[in-house]
Order: structure tokens, then sequence, then C-alpha cells
């Protein structure tokens, strides 16, 4: 129990220090992060009210997931290294539909560098079958002046 506590808030505390929190698209979408370190990141985003026309889970939503999820690992890798992450590149491939339920994506680093990271990103509906296949590699830049 001691360990869920203390992953859930290391997870409020990074995403209080974020500068609009998890950010307005995030919130609505129902994207919630339940594990989180610079080399694993999975959460959860419902498929009601991020569907397509015909009810699937739509594939715009499962992008938004693996961004978020990429780009709050290539976060933290960069934080100690007094760098912000911006994306240059994300790539998915859409396996099978979701039409309800829960779907989870899980982030893993696959490279962590001084200048970029990348993760790849599996989200499975809640029967564990691989809905889609992301891929996010992250610029590390200096943080932006603002002001």
């Amino acid at each position: 129990m001691s360990n869920e506590h203390d992953n859930a808030a290391a997870i409020a505390e990074y995403i209080a220090a974020m500068p609009q929190g998890m950010g307005a698209l995030n919130e609505k979408m129902g994207i919630e992060v339940i594990e989180l370190s610079p080399e694993r990141i999975v959460a959860t985003m419902p498929v009601a009210g991020n569907t397509q026309p015909y009810g699937l889970l739509h594939g715009g939503a499962s992008v938004v997931l693996a961004e978020t999820l990429g780009s709050m690992g290539s976060g933290l890798h960069a934080g100690p290294l007094g760098k912000v992450p911006v994306g240059v590149d994300i790539n998915a491939t859409h396996h099978r539909a979701a039409t309800s339920g829960i779907v989870t994506g899980t982030a893993t680093a696959i490279h962590l560098g001084r200048t970029s990271a990348a993760f790849e990103i599996v989200i499975r509906d809640e029967r564990g079958k691989r809905v889609c296949t992301s891929r996010i590699t992250c610029a590390l830049i200096d943080p932006p002046q603002v002001g």
C-alpha cells in the first residue's frame, strides 16, 4: 500500500509542477496516469467520449494518449538535464478497434539521450488485446523564456 501511495504522490507532484497540469486536452479525454518513471509510464483513457462517428475509439485519441505518455517520460528524463521535451516525430499503427471500456497505454523508453528521447507506446483494451502501437521522439531543448 505504501508503494501505491508513494507512486500516487509522485504522480500528483509531477502533474502539479507542470505549467498547465495535465493540460486541457488530456483532462477532456479522461487520461489518468497510474505509473510514472523516466523509463515507463502507464495511463488509462475511457473509450466513451473519445470515439469517431462509427463508435470506435478515434485513432487521434490513441495518438493523444501516446504523445502524452512519451512526452511525460521525456520530461522526467529531461528535467535533471535542465531541458524540456518537444515532440518532433510520432507515428501510430492501429491494430484493432476498441468500442467500450478503458484502454491502457504503456510507454517504454527506447532511447534516453542528452538531446533526444524516444518511447514505444502500446495501447491495449480491457482484454489485453493490442489496439495501437506508437513511437514518439522528443528533442530535449533549453526551456523557453516566457514573458
